[in-house]
């Protein structure tokens, strides 16, 4: 099991860590890149693929090895974190950083629970579920996937639902909830 740490930078965020904890565990655990995948990842996403398909008989998990870290934060502070490590000023709803694998360190993940939450009110889904996708897209773009092209986008949308599914399926989803303001 890799090192995790889950931290709220959200005033109104009750983290349910422990549900998440298992959720992230279950994607490290039974999360599959399918073939059909390959030509959409990155490269070093094709690499890693590849080294694990060689390293297993089985198809490659999609998750890197190493420590990972998933902060969830206002808007404002995510947007923050774009215009200064990305040179982006504009909203967005998550934001990865790739770990370094010679300090065995998988990557950062970065929510905006601000966004999830308008989108979920917005599309009458369920907070937690919006929420969890988000970790998942973060976590999936650590495993490689790029969404900035529509057809990458679309598998890695599909990436997303599959993981959602799969996490559903087991009673991991965390019951993530906002105090009242």
């Amino acid at each position: 099991m890799r090192e995790l740490t889950l931290t709220s930078r959200h005033p109104r965020l009750r983290l349910e860590r422990r549900t998440l904890a298992r959720a992230l565990a279950r994607l490290d655990a039974e999360f599959r890149v399918t073939p059909a995948d390959l030509p959409t990842l990155s490269p070093a996403g094709r690499r890693r693929a590849r080294a694990q398909a060689t390293a297993q008989t089985n198809v490659p998990s999609a998750a890197p090895p190493g420590a990972l870290s998933v902060t969830f934060l206002t808007d404002p502070a995510l947007t923050r974190l774009h215009a200064d490590f990305l040179n982006d000023p504009t909203p967005t709803d998550v934001i990865t950083f790739e770990g370094d694998p010679a300090i065995d360190h998988a990557g950062d993940i970065c929510v905006s629970v601000d966004t999830a939450l308008a989108y979920a009110e917005k599309h009458k889904l369920p907070f937690a579920e919006e929420l969890l996708r988000y970790v998942i897209h973060g976590w999936l773009h650590l495993a490689g996937y790029d969404d900035l092209e529509p057809r990458k986008k679309r598998r890695q949308r599909a990436a997303e639902d599959r993981a959602l599914q799969l996490l559903r399926a087991a009673g991991l989803v965390p019951a993530f909830t906002l105090k009242p303001r």
